[in-house]
């Protein structure tokens, strides 16, 4: 329901709530291992979010021109995120994502205002943008809003339109990363699982999310800009600190 609710208020997809608390419990109660622990936790989220996110992203003010030029790259790093996190050493991957989501909440705290004059990137630049935030979506199981939000805040679209437009973008993203985890995934992994979803997990957490994700978009349409980023940085800089020194 937490999830949910975050996806709505902030268009991050809620997985900042969902790969900490799945990891945790996976590791405390030993259902997987810790290296198992982590690749399912994220493949489970991101296709918890792939609902979550079409939930929150209903009659919101998504930025079009934005959407249409970051979509086609974000598909291609997202789908290469599932085949790139099974090859990375599960704490060089926290540790890596823990320091670049440190870094933005930093800048996000800040009373900085990006250049009056600076307008969204051209063909080249959505390339770079695109293909980044979803790799590094897809191997943190976030979703894109993270990266989405923050950079497209620095292109001088407001607030409430990035997280918006972050909403919807997840949702393809989500789901082709999801994909990619699931073609990676050894024909055996453990009970319970489909590639590297958790089935039961995933039907819980959707039946909480969808019904509160409504509710954190009407209360983002209440808050205003300044504060909607400042509690966006405050996520942030909570997932960072997980990342760093959650074992």
């Amino acid at each position: 329901m937490f999830s949910g609710f975050l996806a709505g208020m902030l268009g991050i997809g809620g997985g900042v709530v969902i790969v900490p608390a799945l990891y945790l419990i996976y590791t405390a109660s030993n259902k997987f291992s810790p290296e198992l622990a982590l690749l399912v936790a994220l493949a489970t989220s991101l296709t918890c979010i792939t609902l979550t996110s079409a939930s929150a992203a209903w009659a919101q003010r998504v930025h079009w021109d934005a959407f249409s030029g970051l979509l086609p790259w974000l598909l291609v790093g997202s789908a290469a995120s599932g085949f790139i996190a099974p090859l990375l050493p599960s704490d060089l991957l926290r540790t890596l994502l823990g320091c670049l989501l440190g870094c933005v909440a930093v800048v996000m705290l800040l009373s900085w205002q990006p250049h009056p004059q600076r307008t969204l990137p051209g063909r080249l630049g959505y390339l770079g943008v695109g293909t980044g935030a979803g790799i590094v979506s897809g191997c943190a199981g976030i979703a894109g809003g993270n990266v989405i939000v923050p950079t497209l805040i620095f292109f001088n679209v407001p607030a409430h339109n990035a997280t918006a437009t972050s909403s919807v973008l997840g949702i393809p993203l989500a789901g082709v990363a999801a994909l990619s985890y699931f073609l990676s995934a050894p024909a055996h992994t453990a009970p319970g699982l489909l590639g590297y979803l958790d089935v039961s997990t995933f039907l819980a957490i959707v039946v909480g999310a969808i019904a509160t994700a409504p509710l954190g978009v009407r209360m983002a349409q209440r808050v205003n800009a300044r504060r909607l980023r400042q509690l966006f940085a405050v996520v942030l800089a909570t997932v960072a600190l997980r990342m760093l020194f959650v074992s």
